[in-house]
């Protein structure tokens, strides 16, 4: 088969067009991987960095997003022409790699799912001043009945889309109550005053890094929607996914610059609680827990459905009961959060670590097959310019490895 970007110059028929089940597959996967990066740190990060930039944060989210889409647009046309999951081109381009990258991408995503599990307890009790734990188990439970449901995937779908949907529509909210200084905040997205390299490199780690990189795209392959034949659909949800998770933290941080400018001094127990009280007062902070809440339990499907895919196709067993995995997944990653009430500190850096080589390993195996592995790709010639940009994206990457390694030294002192 050929298309308009497919083999260059084929003279196949045109796609069959993708009917309502497919859209909804599409929408799906662009709200998976935009839910899962707008979680409890995303909100926490956020906040604090607007505290401490100002509207020169702007300047950091215009850069993070460029270098999001790049990271992106190369991950998702990949696994989408070729139909293979991320592990799987792995282990096909250097045999066991498949198996280092799934290890890399459970762990972390075991480990994070605590601390998702731990924002939905916060957002309950924000929310309805439930017991934090009683909070994060009722939570978890309602993750797991979209798991155990007949139609999982279209469950998931939704929820996402629609807690997706929730999320923006009430930072939204916030963002005007507040009254931002948007001109401002316009002006130092190009012209900025203060510009931290560190900030910009740890928002990508937030909104691309672990298995977040991977969400959406294997939702494409687990809903069929693959083949040189859908690259246009492919590429186009690739990008509205990171500009969804984008708008996010856009809105969220015009809120929160609106208070900050006010004059409001933020809590540093709680700095995005603060912020949406300083807004709109009591009923700022039940805003915050449902926002919280929404944010951490689509991460928790997030977490959960991307980990577990990354071992569904190493064995019959695993592919046949892979819902029932990925209810274990959230079991486990609850019963941890119950047992402590949060997630070891020494897991946290850990993981934070190890997520930050996740990047380079995936991002590099998938230049390269970009680049290099046509045969993996059905003979689609692949963008030179893309692939490029990928391999810079790449050197990036390893820049982000080397400062996570720093976190694993730290476990030794």
């Amino acid at each position: 088969m050929s298309t308009e970007a497919g083999t260059q110059g084929g003279s196949a028929s045109a796609p069959s067009p993708i009917g309502a089940a497919g859209r909804g597959a599409l929408l799906g996967a662009v709200f998976l991987m935009a839910t899962s990066a707008i979680g409890p740190g995303f909100i926490t990060q956020t906040t604090v960095f607007t505290a401490e930039l100002g509207a020169a944060f702007a300047f950091a989210i215009l850069v993070s997003v460029l270098v999001d889409i790049a990271v992106q647009l190369n991950v998702w046309r990949v696994i989408g022409i070729s139909g293979m999951r991320a592990q799987d081109l792995a282990n096909k381009v250097l045999p066991g790699a498949g198996y280092l990258l799934a290890a890399l991408v459970v762990f972390g995503g075991l480990v994070f799912n605590i601390g998702n599990i731990g924002g939905t307890a916060l957002g309950a009790n924000a929310m309805l001043g439930v017991d934090a734990k009683i909070g994060g188990a009722v939570s978890a439970v309602i993750a797991i009945v979209v798991f155990v449901s007949k139609k999982a995937g279209v469950a998931m779908d939704r929820i996402v889309v629609v807690l997706g949907a929730v999320m923006i529509a009430m930072v939204s909210y916030v963002a005007i109550t507040s009254d931002p200084p948007l001109g401002e905040a316009m002006r130092q997205t190009v012209l900025p005053d203060d510009i931290d390299f560190l900030i910009i490199v740890t928002l990508i780690g937030g909104t691309v890094g672990g298995y977040i990189t991977y969400a959406g795209a294997h939702r494409l392959v687990d809903s069929g929607i693959t083949g040189p034949e859908r690259v246009k659909e492919v590429s186009r949800v690739s990008v509205i996914g990171i500009v969804v998770a984008g708008v996010m933290r856009v809105l969220l941080f015009l809120a929160v610059l609106g208070v900050v400018a006010g004059g409001a001094t933020l809590s540093e127990e709680n700095p995005p609680a603060s912020a949406f009280e300083a807004a709109l007062g009591e009923v700022g902070v039940i805003i915050f827990g449902v926002i919280l809440w929404a944010a951490g339990i689509t991460s928790v499907i997030g977490a959960s459905y991307t980990s577990v895919s990354f071992l569904a196709t190493f064995s019959d067993w695993l592919a046949r009961n892979r819902n029932w995995v990925v209810v274990a997944f959230i079991a486990v990653s609850t019963i941890v959060y119950v047992s402590v009430g949060q997630t070891p500190v020494t897991l946290l850096v850990l993981a934070g670590a190890l997520n930050g080589l996740i990047l380079p390993v995936g991002l590099g195996i998938i230049v390269w097959v970009a680049l290099r592995r046509r045969d993996l790709l059905h003979g689609y010639r692949y963008p030179v310019w893309l692939g490029v940009l990928g391999l810079a994206v790449w050197v990036l990457a390893l820049y982000l490895a080397w400062e996570s390694l720093g976190g694993i030294a730290d476990l030794w002192q």
